[in-house]
């Protein structure tokens, strides 16, 4: 266990597959920055691979002081073993008190064996992160500048805040498209430290044989305008609207849970708290209730327009605009004018 260190830096883990950077670790490093400035400390990055150094200057561009480099051949893909070898020897070489990681798969994999290792605390799956203080009665101590790890529990029902006075680093995953990517400064200037780390037999126990990559059939963190379905789309067949209107508006399709629940389309699509986050430029949510869940994933969109039958619906409260109808007349007639505009424009 290491021991608290008020003045270690704030980390992201750059995650990195085919010498490209995740976006998720770009919006970390955001935030991190932030914490960074706040904390008056230094914000770095761990970047292991092959051949990836020269993402190092898109890490500080986009806030990182420090870019901590790793470059092995045993590291050119990714493995749970060595990579968690690379995190822990760092954090015990440099004693950062914050690490941050992407709730992607891979993030999912490694944060856990990083934590289980180190013996420190971490909140999986984080929508919001933010400093505070805590004041311990028992031990009659307040703790300050603690990181705050803001996750939903209880199936969404409630928002949870997580601190680790005790055990540190304190350690976080934070889902994908929650947190804003920065523009990034190419002025920036910052340090790149090569590192050397030394693996064992167990670290490298598992080979890797063969690879296959399934290209992602879509993509929702990259769509202008999206149109989502849910529920109250009634049936698959029904759903075939969803897809008509996102046609005419040249966007993606998308669903809540209960859509995907219910067979409509495939989980791929799913929007919310279990799916995908978006910040699009315009939503559309057709027979989407609009639960808190669901709100989670895609209330931050720049416009937002919602259809459902249900005047008192919770997707109204976050829409900028809103249509009491049924579905299957209204987005025919969207449809309609659209193609209408299309043809006089």
């Amino acid at each position: 266990m290491i021991e608290p260190n008020r003045k270690g830096e704030v980390w992201v883990f750059a995650e990195q597959e085919d010498e490209s950077l995740n976006d998720v670790s770009l919006e970390l490093c955001t935030k991190a920055r932030e914490l960074a400035d706040r904390l008056g400390v230094q914000m770095g990055a761990v970047l292991a691979g092959w051949n990836v150094r020269e993402l190092s200057y898109r890490l500080i561009a986009h806030g990182a002081d420090r870019v901590y480099h790793v470059h092995d051949t045993r590291l050119e893909h990714y493995r749970t073993m060595p990579y968690a070898r690379v995190m822990c020897q760092l954090i015990t070489r440099h004693r950062p008190q914050i690490v941050l990681y992407g709730a992607t798969p891979l993030g999912r994999d490694l944060a856990p064996r990083i934590a289980s290792e180190m013996r420190a605390g971490l909140t999986a799956d984080c929508t919001d992160l933010d400093l505070g203080d805590y004041e311990d009665k028992r031990a009659k101590t307040t703790h300050h500048n603690l990181l705050l790890q803001i996750r939903p529990a209880f199936g969404g029902n409630i928002i949870a805040t997580i601190i680790n006075p005790d055990r540190w680093p304190q350690m976080a995953t934070v889902r994908e498209g929650v947190m804003r990517m920065g523009e990034g400064d190419a002025r920036r200037s910052g340090e790149i430290i090569d590192e050397k780390i030394a693996f064992d037999d167990f670290d490298l126990a598992v080979k890797l044989i063969e690879r296959h990559r399934e290209q992602r059939k879509v993509n929702l963190k990259g769509a202008r305008v999206i149109v989502a379905g849910g529920g109250g789309v009634g049936s698959k067949d029904n759903f075939k609207l969803v897809h008509e209107l996102a046609g005419a508006l040249g966007g993606a399709v998308g669903a809540s849970r209960a859509a995907v629940d219910g067979g409509f389309i495939g989980k791929e699509h799913q929007i919310g708290q279990t799916g995908t986050t978006v910040r699009p430029a315009l939503y559309v949510a057709c027979g989407i209730s609009g639960a808190v869940q669901h709100r989670a994933g895609m209330e931050e969109s720049a416009k937002i327009i919602a259809i459902n039958w249900d005047k008192d619906a919770p997707i109204f409260s976050v829409a900028h605009y809103g249509i009491v109808g049924d579905i299957g007349k209204v987005i025919p007639m969207m449809i309609e004018a659209i193609r209408e505009r299309g043809t006089t424009d």
